[in-house]
């Protein structure tokens, strides 16, 4: 724990740090990769471009120097970069890299003296430990499990699917031809690959999209625009590529009574983590009201239309209502409604004071729809989400 005097000290230079946020991480950043560029091959280096990892740090900076007497409020945040962490392999020695530099940017950008770094190097020194611990449990669960591992697993691709317009489907077999662990339905796998011309190791989390079946395991990969994974997996990827895998992880994963009425509310390849909770459903023959609601572009950018109408049919309670924001000619019979997602056209089917919600997709659709549910009345503890990055939906 912290004593009172270095709390002080850190909150009394909050202020300051805020006021150069940017300017602060921006600087971070950048005498960590030059110090030490072996990390460009831990850090999304699309991410550092665009600005969202340096956002995400100096949110995490404010955050935790806010409520260093009060740690719990901070819990779902460390869980979910730790298992983000995990799924990276991210190890001890590199807190102290990330340690150094983070002490030696606040010292060439404030000068604060002495007495200020040492008080930031106890409170990084507490939430390292943190971090570490908890990673490493993450870890050795994974590799307890049958079919687990600890770091990286080769993996080869067994089959590829196009499964919209813009989504393929990979199928994933171990080339040790052992077996693969369970994973909790939401959850991701990372992949890490670094093919011809590609600068540094990519890697990518990408949401498991079927049940747990000990052999292989399934994801789904939109095209973006920009997306150089997305693009080389869409292009260049063959059948008996070979592409490295962490274990399944993620906080975003379905857990529910037989007697919880659930809504799954996804757009785009948001639902991919959806199709997992789907399937988990049907296996388990869940006795509740199951809405599947889910919005796309067109039938052509719409995947796995089939897959859900056949899972659906599993389960004893089980309505769809599809949106298609600009539908084409040949969609008719495929779709509900046009245009955005109107959750009013659907509330009598979500007014169960119990219900839980899961959403994925687009922050904004996400912010969207949350919003709806929000103003029906429905508790922020009953909804929730999946999002990468600094932004929130609630």
């Amino acid at each position: 724990m912290l004593d009172a005097q270095t709390i002080a000290t850190i909150k009394s230079t909050l202020p300051a740090i805020a006021q150069i946020g940017p300017q602060l991480t921006g600087h971070f950043y950048q005498r960590l990769l030059t110090q030490h560029p072996e990390l460009k091959n831990v850090f999304n280096m699309n991410n550092q471009r665009s600005g969202n990892q340096r956002e995400a740090l100096f949110n995490a900076i404010v955050a935790y120097g806010s409520n260093l007497e009060n740690l719990a409020v901070l819990l779902p945040a460390v869980e979910k970069i730790a298992q983000k962490h995990a799924s990276l392999n991210i190890q001890p020695e590199q807190y102290a890299i990330v340690g150094e530099n983070l002490l030696a940017t606040i010292d060439e950008l404030l000068h604060p003296g002495e007495e200020v770094l040492t008080a930031w190097g106890k409170a990084y020194g507490v939430l390292a430990d943190v971090f570490i611990q908890r990673e490493e449990a993450i870890y050795s669960a994974s590799e307890e499990k049958t079919g687990g591992w600890r770091g990286a697993r080769d993996f080869r691709i067994r089959a590829i699917n196009q499964e919209s317009s813009v989504i393929k489907s990979f199928e994933l077999v171990p080339n040790d031809g052992q077996p693969v662990a369970t994973f909790l339905p939401g959850q991701y796998l990372a992949i890490s690959l670094q093919p011809a011309g590609f600068e540094n190791i990519q890697h990518r989390q990408y949401s498991l999209t079927h049940q747990p079946n000990g052999q292989f395991y399934r994801i789904a990969v939109k095209r973006e625009a920009l997306g150089s994974v997305s693009g080389w997996l869409h292009d260049n990827a063959q059948v008996g590529d070979i592409v490295q895998c962490a274990a399944p992880a993620g906080d975003f994963f379905l857990q529910a009574e037989a007697a919880t009425p659930i809504t799954l509310i996804s757009a785009g390849v948001g639902q991919t983590p959806m199709l997992a909770m789907l399937a988990n459903l049907a296996q388990q023959q869940h006795a509740a009201a199951v809405n599947w609601l889910h919005a796309a572009e067109a039938g052509s950018q719409h995947a796995f239309a089939e897959e859900v109408k056949s899972l659906g049919a599993r389960l004893p309670n089980f309505t769809s209502h599809v949106w298609y924001r600009q539908p084409e000619s040949a969609d008719a019979g495929r779709y509900d409604a046009q245009g955005l997602m109107d959750l009013a056209s659907v509330s009598a089917a979500l007014n169960q004071a119990e219900r839980q919600f899961w959403i994925c997709g687009p922050l904004p659709f996400m912010q969207f729809v949350a919003r709806q549910l929000v103003d029906a009345g429905i508790n922020a503890d009953r909804i929730h989400y999946e999002v990468f990055g600094p932004h929130k939906v609630l």
